[in-house]
C-alpha cells in the first residue's frame, strides 16, 4: 500500500512538472563499508564491548563460584539455615546488580556505538547532499532500504558520493 501511494506521489509530481526532474539513488550500505573510518570505528566498539563482557564475565564467574562454596557448606552442615538464607539473599542481591550492570553495558555500548559512528554519518551524509545539490538531483533514493524497485545505473550517485569522500 505505502509502495503503491508513493509511486503515485512520484507519477503526480513528474507529470505536473514535465519530467524535468533529475533523480538519483545510492546504496548507503555498500557506501558505508568503504569508509575506512568505519573500519576504526567498528574496531573500537568491539573493543569497548569486550571489555564491558569480560567484566561481567568475571562478576557471573565469582557469583557461580561463592554460590558453589555456600551449596557446599550446607551439604557439608558447616553453615546454619539462618547464615545460609542470609548469604543467599546476599548472591540474589549480587545477582540482581549483575543485571543492572548488564542492562547498563547496552546503554553504554549504544552511547559508544553513537559517538563513534555520528561523525562518520554526518559527514558522509554531507557528502551525499552536496553531491545532490551540485548535480541537479531533486530526489536522491537509497538502493539499500529496498525501496527502489528499479533504477537505471547512470542515475547511481554512489561513485560521486565516493570521490566527494576521497574513497577509491
Amino acid at each position: 500500500m505505502n509502495k503503491l501511494f508513493f509511486l503515485a506521489l512520484l507519477l503526480a509530481l513528474c507529470s505536473a512538472t514535465g519530467f524535468s526532474q533529475k533523480f538519483g539513488y545510492l546504496n548507503s550500505a555498500a557506501l558505508l563499508a568503504e569508509v575506512p573510518e568505519v573500519k576504526q570505528a567498528d574496531a573500537n566498539l568491539k573493543a569497548f564491548q569486550t571489555q564491558l563482557m569480560k567484566k561481567g564475565q568475571e562478576m557471573a564467574k565469582e557469583l557461580q563460584e561463592r554460590a558453589a562454596s555456600l551449596e557446599r557448606k550446607k551439604e557439608q552442615g558447616t553453615i546454619s539455615p539462618r547464615d545460609y538464607q542470609a548469604q543467599m539473599a546476599k548472591l540474589q542481591e549480587e545477582e540482581e546488580a549483575i543485571g543492572k550492570y548488564e542492562q547498563d553495558v547496552y546503554a553504554r555500548l549504544a552511547k559508544k556505538r553513537e559517538e563513534e559512528y555520528r561523525p562518520i554519518l554526518d559527514r558522509v551524509n554531507k557528502a551525499m547532499e552536496e553531491v545532490a545539490r551540485e548535480n541537479g538531483f531533486l530526489l536522491v533514493f537509497d538502493s539499500s532500504t529496498q525501496v527502489v524497485v528499479y533504477a537505471e545505473e547512470s542515475l547511481d550517485l554512489t561513485p560521486l558520493v565516493k570521490a566527494k569522500l576521497g574513497i577509491k
